[in-house]
């Protein structure tokens, strides 16, 4: 049996909130196998943001362990956690985060430059994904020249350049149009299938979520099947 790509196990989180204390994730215990698609449910402040950033390894839970290609989060130092994000994991926002002042090309490219690739090489993985995405005659287009939905598109590709074990994605279609949101659903799926790329979206899109291998359902800080 193929050995998952993330596993957590007693996630805690909790915030001060004044003299309060907040629980908002309790005993969470999550694994996701190689290739996996897992939509992450559940009504808002419910805690999904806060599980995709713990997952990722964006901030530190308050008891329990990640686990991300075997290696315990917990136990890395911010350099070592920052290198297995970069080797192991891409993301997609709602919001895609890229960088107006480059083109949709570099934008894709930033990731394998960070760790060190050589331009043309990054250049040349950037293209394929962003034909793979559909966007092959847009390469050269800075994003505010692009749509919504191209934006979104280029940000996946981004998340996928690096050949990563699983994209944790939060609300990556929540603000789009019915229409350009299912053709960016498709494009995910495609390449979940051709990269054997494992997902975890957080949505609140139930059309998006049953097109995932597995749905489950963030309520009052544990993890239920839905």
């Amino acid at each position: 049996m193929n050995n998952p790509v993330i596993f957590c196990q007693n996630l805690k989180k909790t915030f001060q909130d004044g003299i309060r204390e907040v629980n908002v994730l309790k005993n969470v215990n999550l694994s996701v196998a190689p290739g996996e698609r897992i939509a992450i449910l559940g009504t808002s402040g419910s805690g999904k943001s806060t599980l995709l950033q713990l997952l990722g390894g964006l901030d530190k839970p308050t008891a329990g362990a990640v686990f991300v290609g075997g290696e315990n989060l917990i136990d890395l130092s911010e350099a070592e956690r920052c290198y297995l994000r970069n080797h192991q994991l891409g993301f997609i926002y709602q919001f895609h985060h890229l960088l107006p002042e480059f083109t949709a090309l570099e934008n894709v490219a930033m990731p394998l430059l960070v760790r060190g690739a050589k331009p043309k090489y990054a250049c040349a993985e950037a293209l394929e994904l962003l034909s793979a995405v559909g966007l092959r005659e847009r390469v050269t287009h800075k994003i505010g020249e692009l749509s919504g939905g191209e934006r979104q598109r280029v940000a996946i590709a981004r998340a996928l350049v690096t050949k990563p074990a699983c994209v944790l994605a939060d609300e990556p279609t929540g603000n789009l149009d019915a229409n350009t949101a299912e053709k960016v659903y498709e494009c995910m799926l495609e390449l979940n299938q051709a990269l054997h790329t494992s997902f975890i979206i957080v949505t609140h899109d139930i059309s998006l979520a049953n097109k995932m291998n597995r749905v489950v359902k963030l309520v009052n800080g544990e993890l239920h099947a839905a």
